[in-house]
C-alpha cells in the first residue's frame, strides 16, 4: 500500500472519461488499497482513480460512520430529494462551492472481486457518491457551482449564517 499523488485541477486526467474495470486482480486490489490510504491521509471523504492518474471506473467513499465503501464500475440507479450545501475536492485544494445534489442516492457497483452489490445512503455520503462518480466521467464539482470560495471566505460565510440563525431563533 502506498500514498498516491493527487492530481489537481488543470491536469488532463481529471477531464477524461474512465474505462470500465474488466480484470479483478491484484493490481485492482492495490489501487483500491492505495486510494483508501491516500484518502485517509488527505482527510477527505471520497477519492476516485482519475484523481491519482488512473483512468479506470474505481472510487472509494467514506460514509458518515467512517467506513470506506469501495465502488468498482459504479452507476447511480436512483435518487430522491435534494440537498444544497458546500462541497470541496482534493483535486481543487482550498476552494469550496455551493452545489445542489440528490439527498438520497442508490448506487450499483462491483466489489474488488467483481461481485455486484447495491448501496444506498443519504446526506454527505449521497453527495460523495455523486461527486466521485462524476470524476469517473471527467467532471469536477466546480462545473456545478456559480462561485468558488476560499477557506477563509467559507468560514466567514458559515459564521454569518450561524449569526443569522441565532438572530432568527431569538426573534
Amino acid at each position: 500500500m502506498a500514498l498516491r499523488k493527487i492530481a489537481v485541477q488543470g491536469d488532463d486526467c481529471l477531464n477524461k472519461v474512465c474505462r470500465p474495470v474488466k480484470e479483478f486482480n491484484g493490481r485492482l486490489h492495490m489501487l483500491l488499497d492505495d486510494l483508501k490510504d491516500t484518502l485517509v491521509e488527505s482527510n477527505g471523504v471520497g477519492l476516485a482513480a482519475p484523481q491519482v492518474g488512473i483512468l479506470r471506473r474505481v472510487c472509494v467513499v467514506m460514509n458518515e460512520d467512517d467506513e470506506i465503501i469501495e465502488l468498482v464500475n459504479p452507476t447511480v440507479v436512483s435518487t430522491e430529494g435534494e440537498q444544497t450545501g458546500f462541497e470541496g475536492c482534493l483535486s481543487v485544494p482550498g476552494k469550496y462551492g455551493i452545489v445542489t445534489r440528490p439527498n438520497v442516492v442508490r448506487v450499483r457497483a462491483q466489489d474488488r472481486n467483481g461481485c455486484t452489490f447495491e448501496v444506498e445512503d443519504e446526506g454527505l455520503t449521497a453527495r460523495c457518491f455523486c461527486h466521485e462518480i462524476e470524476h469517473l466521467d471527467g467532471h469536477l464539482f466546480v462545473e456545478k457551482t456559480d462561485q468558488l470560495l476560499t477557506e477563509e471566505e467559507l468560514e466567514e460565510y458559515i459564521r454569518k449564517q450561524e449569526e443569522e440563525n441565532q438572530e432568527n431563533e431569538e426573534n
